[in-house]
C-alpha cells in the first residue's frame, strides 16, 4: 500500500509539474486533445479542418483549430491521435425506445396497428420488468455506444431504469416516461402514470447527462384530460414533451373522425404543442400542420428506416426544411428498424426523400449530416449545449474510420460519411469528455456479460408469445 501512495503522489507531482511548465510556456492545461485528418465541426460555417484537433477540458470544448494551433495553446493531459480518422460531432438519435432492442426481429413484415396490437403490446404485458428494462437499455447503449451515438431520445416503461442504464454507460438522454390510456406494466391507470412520471423527474431533473421528460404516447392511446396532464405536469417543472405525430393514415383517419381536425391541428387546439415538445415520424401532415409546427417550435423526429419498414408512409422532409421546422433523425426502435445505427438513418433520410421528390439534388449528404448532428440538437431544444464542435458546447464527439476498402478512395468526407460509413467503422466515442469507447473497446460496459444478459432474457421473451 505504501508502494501504491508513493506512485500516487509521483503522479500527482508530475501532473503539476506538467502544468506549471505549461503555464510557463503560455500554454493552457487541459484534460483532452483529440487530433483528427478531418475535423468536421458542423458549426454555423460547416468549417472542415484537415487536419484538425479539438481541445477538452473536463466536459467542455475549448477551441477546434488545426493540430499546430492547439498544440500551440494547450498542454493536454492526454492525446488521442486519430491522424488517420474523421472527428465529427455525436450523433444525435432523436426518436427510439431503447428497451425494445429485446424485440428485435420478434414480428417483422407487418403494418403498424397489427404489429402493436398482435405482437408487440401482448409481448409486452408479458415481458416487461424492470430487469427487462435495465438489461435491454444496456444492450441498447452498447450498440449506441459502439456505433457513433451521443444523444438519445426515448419514449418507454420504468423509465428511471432506462435513465440509470444510460447515465452509467455514460451517454446523453432525454427520456420520457411513457402515458398510455389502458394498463400497462408500470402504471395501472394513466393518473398513475402521471405520479410515477412526476417522481422520474424528480430523480433526474438536475442530472448532468439525462433530460426527464413526459411522453404521452399518441392521440390514439391517450384522451385529452391525460394529455392535459401531461403538458401541465411538463410545464410546471420545465421538461420536455414527447408524442408520436400522425404516424399512419389510420391515425389521421381517427382524428377525423373524432375530432373534424388533423392530429396536429387536434393538439394545436388544446394547447398542447410548446417549443419544449418532440412529435416523432409526422408523416401524414399537411402544409397547414407544418405551419403550426414551424410557429410554436416543435422539434420533428423523422424516422425513415421504420417508415419504410412498416409502410408507414414518407415524411415530407424537404416541406419541414424550407418551413424552418427544427428537424432530427430517428431510428425509432429497434423492434421495428431493426438497428440503432444512425450512419443507415442518415443514408436511407437522403436516399427516401430523393426517391419520393424523384429529384437526386434533394437531401444530400450536407443535409442529411446535418439532421443527424446540428438539427437533431435543435429538435431537442439542446443546440446551444450539443450538435457542433465549438467552443463553450459539451465535449460530445466520436471518430471515424476511413481505412476499409469500401472507403477507398476519400474525396469528400461529408460524402462518406453518409453513402459510405457503418456504425462499426466507428473508432472513439467520447460524452462529456469521457471516453466510453477507444479503439471499439467499451470501457463503460462490459460487453460479454451485457450480450450474454439479453440472450439469457430473449429466451424469456421467446417463450411468453410463442403461440
Amino acid at each position: 500500500m505504501d508502494r501504491i501512495g508513493r506512485m500516487r503522489r509521483l503522479l500527482v507531482a508530475c501532473l503539476v509539474s506538467a502544468a506549471v511548465l505549461a503555464e510557463a510556456q503560455g500554454r493552457r492545461p487541459v484534460s483532452l486533445v483529440v487530433i483528427g485528418g478531418t475535423v468536421i465541426t458542423e458549426n454555423a460555417a460547416r468549417t472542415i479542418l484537415s487536419p484538425g484537433a479539438v481541445a477538452i477540458d473536463g466536459a467542455t470544448i475549448v477551441a477546434v483549430d488545426t493540430p499546430d494551433a492547439i498544440a500551440a495553446r494547450y498542454q493536454p493531459a492526454e492525446t488521442l491521435a486519430a491522424r488517420d480518422q474523421i472527428v465529427l460531432p455525436g450523433l444525435i438519435n432523436t426518436h427510439t425506445h431503447a428497451p425494445m432492442v429485446m424485440y428485435r426481429g420478434l414480428a417483422d413484415d407487418l403494418a403498424l396497428m397489427e404489429w402493436l396490437n398482435t405482437y408487440i403490446f401482448p409481448a409486452e404485458a408479458k415481458t416487461v420488468s424492470p430487469e427487462m428494462v435495465r438489461i435491454g437499455t444496456r444492450l441498447a447503449a452498447l450498440e449506441m455506444i459502439e456505433s457513433g451515438t451521443t444523444t438519445y431520445a426515448d419514449m418507454y416503461y420504468f423509465e428511471e431504469e432506462v435513465a440509470r442504464a444510460t447515465r452509467a454507460a455514460g451517454l446523453r438522454g432525454v427520456l420520457g416516461e411513457t402515458i398510455l390510456q389502458f394498463a400497462v406494466a408500470d402504471a395501472k391507470t394513466p393518473a398513475e402514470g402521471v405520479a410515477r412520471t412526476e417522481r422520474f423527474i424528480k430523480e433526474f431533473k438536475d442530472d448532468s447527462l439525462i433530460v426527464p421528460a413526459v411522453a404521452p404516447h399518441a392521440l390514439y392511446t391517450t384522451d385529452k384530460a391525460t394529455i392535459d396532464a401531461c403538458v401541465e405536469l411538463a410545464r410546471r417543472y420545465g421538461v420536455p414533451v414527447i408524442t408520436h405525430l400522425a404516424e399512419t393514415e389510420d391515425e389521421v383517419r381517427f382524428a377525423r373522425e373524432r375530432f373534424n381536425m388533423t392530429p396536429t391541428a387536434y393538439l394545436e387546439s388544446i394547447g398542447f404543442w410548446g417549443q419544449r415538445t418532440l412529435a416523432a415520424h409526422g408523416v401524414w401532415v399537411t402544409d397547414e400542420d407544418i405551419a403550426i409546427l414551424a410557429r410554436r417550435g416543435v422539434g420533428v423526429a423523422h424516422n425513415p428506416e421504420s417508415n419504410m419498414k412498416l409502410a408507414s408512409g414518407t415524411a415530407p422532409v424537404t416541406k419541414y426544411l424550407a418551413a424552418g421546422v427544427a428537424l432530427g433523425l430517428g431510428t425509432d426502435g429497434a423492434a421495428s428498424n431493426n438497428d440503432l445505427d444512425m450512419f443507415e438513418a442518415m443514408r436511407q433520410a437522403s436516399f427516401l426523400a430523393k426517391h419520393a421528390a424523384h429529384d437526386p439534388t434533394v437531401v444530400p449528404a450536407r443535409t442529411a449530416l446535418d439532421l443527424a448532428t446540428i438539427g437533431g440538437a435543435r429538435a431537442l431544444g439542446m443546440d446551444r449545449l450539443i450538435g457542433s464542435l465549438e467552443a463553450g458546447k459539451r465535449a460530445d464527439l466520436i471518430t471515424v474510420s476511413t481505412s476499409a476498402a469500401r472507403q477507398t478512395p476519400l474525396y469528400d468526407p461529408v460524402s462518406h460519411l453518409v453513402y459510405t460509413t457503418r456504425g462499426d467503422d466507428v473508432r472513439t466515442t467520447i460524452v462529456d469528455g469521457k471516453i466510453l469507447m477507444r479503439d471499439r473497446r467499451v470501457l463503460t460496459l462490459d460487453r460479454a456479460t451485457v450480450i450474454a444478459d439479453a440472450n439469457r432474457l430473449a429466451s424469456k421473451v421467446r417463450a411468453a408469445v410463442r403461440p
